[in-house]
């Protein structure tokens, strides 16, 4: 795979376009080398939607973080 390809491939994992196992199918083994590639590109990793039966739960523990950062900042 040349690093154009790569490059390619992670662009369109970062857009949501692909996902991790297509990565694999195509030679990138280690997401580990994913995470570094969308880092060297500016780029970052794709977000799940917020649909379907863990929306609820998501949204708790996003706000659970929210507010330990809030109570985390020095004032």
């Amino acid at each position: 795979m040349t690093e154009s390809d790569r490059e390619m491939l992670l662009r369109q994992y970062a857009a949501g376009e692909i996902t991790w196992t297509s990565l694999r199918g195509r030679g990138i083994e280690n997401y580990r080398d994913v995470l570094a590639g969308l880092g060297d590109l500016g780029l970052r990793p794709p977000t799940a939607p917020m649909d379907g039966p863990n929306v609820e739960a998501r949204l708790r523990g996003r706000a659970l973080i929210r507010q330990a950062l809030q109570e985390a900042k020095p004032r």
